[in-house]
């Protein structure tokens, strides 16, 4: 039986609650405060902080790597692209401030790793 180590879960929980919060903030953008959606943005970062640093192993981090530039990359253009509709490019922007964090972390992990090598 093969047992999945804690970090992992901790990593996989923080990247679940990261992707529902992002929804939920675009979704009810509108409706939150500014105080309140400045800490839910600060909490994004924290969840994808946590996602880079634990849930990433050097293994899967040029996967990680290249889905990560690309949803980035896309979320950023959508958020133009969508803005018609005001909650899409909210959660586009939302699944940016989750997201930038943990590709650049894993980013300079890879480096790291290879600079080792």
């Amino acid at each position: 039986m093969v047992k999945k180590k804690s970090k992992n879960l901790i990593g996989a929980w923080g990247f679940l609650i990261g992707v529902l919060l992002a929804i939920a903030i675009g979704l009810f953008s509108s409706y939150l405060g500014a105080e309140t959606y400045k800490i839910i943005l600060f909490v994004l970062i924290v969840l994808g902080i946590i996602v880079g640093l634990l849930n990433v192993n050097v293994k899967e981090g040029s996967g990680f790597l290249l889905a990560g530039a690309v949803l980035v990359v896309v979320s950023f253009f959508g958020q133009t692209t969508l803005s018609i509709i005001p909650q899409i490019g909210a959660i586009l922007n939302a699944l940016l401030v989750l997201f930038i964090p943990a590709v650049i972390i894993v980013a300079l992990k890879a480096m790291f790793q290879i600079s080792k090598e």
